[in-house]
C-alpha cells in the first residue's frame, strides 16, 4: 500500500468524526476530465468499491485516497497546430500575427487538441493517525505532496499540519553514522534495531554539487568515511528496521523504496475485503512502531509550535491548486535495495 512515507503532524487538538470527515469529502468526490480540462483531482473510494465510503476505518485508523488525473498535449504539437492557424490569418490577410494574437491562438489549439488527449490518472494513499496525531502520504514528488495538501486543506475545516521535525536532522544524523568506525551507537554508530543498507548518496556544498552515488556496496568502509571527510554529505540512506521494514531516509525526512520484509505479511489474507483490512492492519501496526523509534534515533521530535515556524504548511497558498503535469517516473518508484 504504501511505497513512500512522508510524514505530518497535524496541531494538537484536532479531530473529526467519521462521518463528519465522510461528508466532508463527499462534495470532492473524484470527476473525470472534461474534453478540454487538463486537470481533475478528487477522493475515491479507498476499497475501489463504487459509490462505497471515502474514508475507512481499520484497526483505528483513518485511510483517504485522492485521485488525480492529467491530461497533457506535447508542446511540439501546440506550436504546429498554431502555426497553422497563423501561417492562414499570414496568407488571407496579408500581415503576421503579434504575440498576443500567437499566444491566443496556442490557447485555442491546446483547447482543440485537448479531447484528443489520452488521460493519465494516479492515486495517493493518506493515512491519518489521530491517536498519534500524524498524518502520512506515500506521495513521493513535491507537486504531488503540494496537491494533496490542498486537497486535505480545502476538505477539513481547522485542519493545520506542519512536516514532522526532529531535533537532529537526518542529515547529520546519517553523517554521523556512516562516519562511526564501531558498532557501539554511544560512538555515533546507527541506534540499535536499525542498520545501514547498500545504498546511499553523498553530495558536496560546494559550487561543482558533486554526488557520488554507492549501490549494492558495502557502506562501512574507509572509502565512504574519506568521501565525508571530504565534504560530501548523505542525503539519501538505505536503512532496514528489525529486519521488518526497509527504506531509503532522505535529507528532508522522507522515508522512500519502502519494502515490508520477509514475515510481516505471512499471515495476510488473500480475500478481497479482508485483504484491504489486514493490509491496513499490519502496515500501519509496523509503521506506527517504526516511526517512533525513527525520531528517538534523531534526537526526539521538535515541538509542533517550533516545527511550525520552521516549516508549517502554507494552508494559504494551499488552496490554490497547482497545474503541474505528472512528473515522469523515477527511482523511487523502483524496488529497494534490500
Amino acid at each position: 500500500m504504501f511505497k513512500n512515507l512522508t510524514i505530518y503532524r497535524m496541531q494538537p487538538g484536532w479531530a473529526l468524526t467519521l462521518d463528519a470527515m465522510e461528508a466532508a469529502l463527499d462534495a470532492s468526490r473524484f470527476v473525470p476530465c472534461g474534453a478540454t480540462q487538463d486537470k481533475a483531482m478528487g477522493w475515491v473510494e479507498p476499497r475501489g468499491e463504487a459509490h462505497g465510503p471515502l474514508v475507512e476505518s481499520v484497526a483505528g485508523q483513518r485511510i483517504l485516497k485522492l485521485k488525480i488525473e492529467t491530461k497533457g498535449v506535447p508542446g511540439s504539437v501546440v506550436r504546429e497546430k498554431a502555426q497553422e492557424a497563423a501561417d492562414h490569418i499570414e496568407a488571407s490577410t496579408g500581415r503576421k500575427p503579434g504575440k498576443k494574437e500567437t499566444k491566443a491562438l496556442r490557447e485555442d489549439a491546446l483547447l482543440a487538441l485537448l479531447p484528443q488527449a489520452f488521460a493519465r490518472q494516479m492515486t495517493v494513499w493518506v493515512w491519518i493517525d489521530l491517536q498519534n496525531g500524524w498524518l502520512v502520504t506515500d506521495a513521493s514528488s513535491q507537486g504531488k505532496l503540494d496537491e494533496v495538501v490542498t486537497a486535505l486543506v480545502r476538505a477539513f475545516d481547522g485542519l493545520a499540519i506542519t512536516l514532522l521535525q526532529t531535533q537532529v536532522t537526518p542529515q547529520t544524523a546519517m553523517t554521523r553514522w556512516l562516519s562511526a568506525t564501531s558498532a557501539d551507537p554511544d560512538e555515533g554508530a546507527v541506534p540499535g534495531g536499525f542498520a545501514i543498507e547498500r545504498e546511499c548518496e553523498l553530495k558536496s556544498g560546494d559550487e561543482e554539487k558533486s554526488v557520488v552515488k554507492f549501490t549494492r556496496h558495502n557502506l562501512a568502509t574507509d572509502e565512504v568515511r574519506k568521501h565525508i571527510v571530504e565534504g560530501k554529505l548523505p542525503t539519501r540512506l538505505a536503512l532496514s528496521w528489525e529486519g521488518r521494514i526497509g527504506f531509503v531516509l532522505t535529507e528532508s525526512l522522507q522515508l522512500k523504496k519502502l519494502v515490508f520484509l520477509e514475515g510481516v505479511f505471512d499471515d495476510r489474507s488473500d480475500d478481497g475485503e479482508s485483504g484491504f483490512d489486514t493490509d491496513v492492519a499490519l502496515s500501519t501496526g509496523e509503521l506506527q512502531k517504526l516511526i517512533p523509534e525513527l525520531i528517538e534515533a534523531l534526537g526526539g521530535e521538535m515541538a509542533f509550535d517550533a516545527a511550525a515556524t520552521a516549516g508549517a504548511v502554507d494552508t494559504a497558498s494551499a488552496a490554490t491548486p497547482t497545474t503541474s503535469l505528472p512528473e515522469p517516473v523515477t527511482a523511487d518508484d523502483e524496488g529497494p535495495p534490500f
